[in-house]
């Protein structure tokens, strides 16, 4: 009993070695969210400029210093009094708020706020491409599955041909020619299954990059079931939308749009900003000073302590025209994030519409690919007993065969173009 239990135990830590991580399609974006460092520096790239306009927001309240200085002073002889040197501990603390500068620092936290905006849609519009690039790679690596046992049924095909070929050349039913033409094809067919097998690992790889696998060897698998070819169409969900909704859709909902709204309202707050250079600045400053010396000569000229408040107006009356300038350059740029606001758009229609003709063009196309399996599997099988009945020569039974395969590895390229189509057209739309 011991015995037994102690082979259990080792079954089952070998199988545990030995197991692999299968993932869905919707645990590979979880992972894409914590392993993709592109979407990091997104991150990042928004926190810095979150930070720039904290640092900004920061000038609307009180600015409070503190200076202390150590060292030694000397003082020279007036009013027939010896002159003095002495050392001198000297504190110094002065604070200032500003009252009013007519916008400007507003003006200036509010470009920070806009463009710590764009960032967080810049952010989202990446989060939403990741996701689009996550599921295509992860359709076409389920197409390369599932194409590599269209090759292996390929394979038996043939490897049956070739068998049926020597059994009919040995009973001098059929020429020998038919046997060399067998092999020729049966090499063919292994040939086509080991260009799919590279393929799935080169779609593998294209996971790992998309995902963010970083190890040298990845051991884990994705999540596929098998597919019944002749019920795909039925299985297809529509599509939701119609092409107006979904432009409508993408026009509220594309974070590229956002982006470039924040932009302009960035440019607007930039011009506000500089024309508030035209104006004064009205601040409150505050001192307080603490001074000591050492010997009392040197005290009746320094006082102790000192202070003063202030109301204060700044008001610089000419740059050489460098705020004209700059309030130019700011309203160029304006007009230049309004083109490109409407630049965006062209291309939003744009993209939606081609996604979304392309969703319905694979939906149609998988319907007619359905049935020409059905009709070139019954091509086969008829060609199949002609031959049989020495009716049909080797290269009828042949094209029939090819046509078979390359209808059903249509089909199964074009079902997943359909999930991959609909993927970059949610992408597109900004769902």
């Amino acid at each position: 009993m011991n015995n037994i239990l102690k082979c259990l135990s080792l079954t089952l830590l070998a199988l545990s070695l030995d197991a692999k991580d299968i993932y869905t399609v919707d645990q590979l974006l979880l992972k894409s969210l914590q392993n993709s460092p592109d979407l990091q520096v997104s991150k990042l790239q928004y926190s810095a400029a979150q930070s720039r306009y904290d640092t900004v927001f920061a000038d609307y309240l009180p600015s409070l210093n503190l200076n202390v200085s150590a060292g030694r002073v000397a003082q020279d002889s007036t009013f027939n009094i010896d002159g003095v040197e002495d050392n001198v501990l000297i504190g110094k603390l002065s604070l200032k708020q500003v009252v009013y500068d007519f916008g400007k620092i507003g003006a200036s936290s509010d470009t920070q706020k806009f463009r710590a905006q764009s960032y967080k849609m810049q952010n989202f519009q990446n989060l939403s491409n990741k996701q689009e690039r996550v599921k295509s790679a992860y359709y076409n690596l389920l197409k390369s599955i599932a194409l590599i046992d269209v090759q292996k049924e390929n394979v038996k095909l043939n490897e049956a041909q070739l068998y049926r070929s020597q059994r009919y050349f040995e009973a001098g039913i059929r020429t020998k020619i038919d046997i060399s033409d067998a092999k020729v094809k049966l090499i063919q067919a292994k040939l086509d299954l080991k260009k799919v097998e590279y393929d799935l690992k080169l779609t593998y790889s294209n996971l790992d990059k998309v995902v963010g696998f970083s190890a040298i060897e990845n051991d884990y698998e994705v999540y596929s079931s098998k597919l019944e070819l002749d019920k795909l169409y039925e299985s297809l969900t529509p599509y939701p939308l119609t092409l107006h909704d979904a432009i409508l859709f993408a026009y509220e909902n594309r974070f590229d749009l956002k982006k470039e709204q924040a932009l302009i309202h960035a440019s607007k707050s930039d011009i506000s900003s500089v024309s508030a250079e035209y104006y004064p600045e009205l601040y409150v400053s505050a001192n307080y000073t603490y001074q000591e010396a050492q010997s009392a000569e040197l005290q009746v000229y320094l006082p102790k302590t000192q202070w003063n408040t202030m109301l204060n107006l700044d008001w610089n009356l000419y740059q050489g025209g460098a705020t004209n300038s700059r309030k130019q350059e700011k309203s160029i740029n304006a007009s230049i994030s309004s083109s490109q606001l409407l630049d965006t758009k062209l291309v939003i229609k744009s993209s939606v519409t081609d996604a979304y003709i392309n969703v319905h063009r694979s939906k149609d196309t998988i319907e007619l690919a359905q049935s020409l399996v059905l009709v070139s599997d019954e091509k086969f099988d008829q060609a199949s007993k002609r031959y049989e009945h020495g009716l049909s020569d080797y290269i009828e039974i042949q094209e029939a065969r090819q046509d078979y395969i390359n209808a059903k590895a249509t089909l199964v390229v074009d079902y997943y173009d359909y999930y991959i189509a609909i993927a970059k057209l949610d992408n597109a739309i900004g769902k």
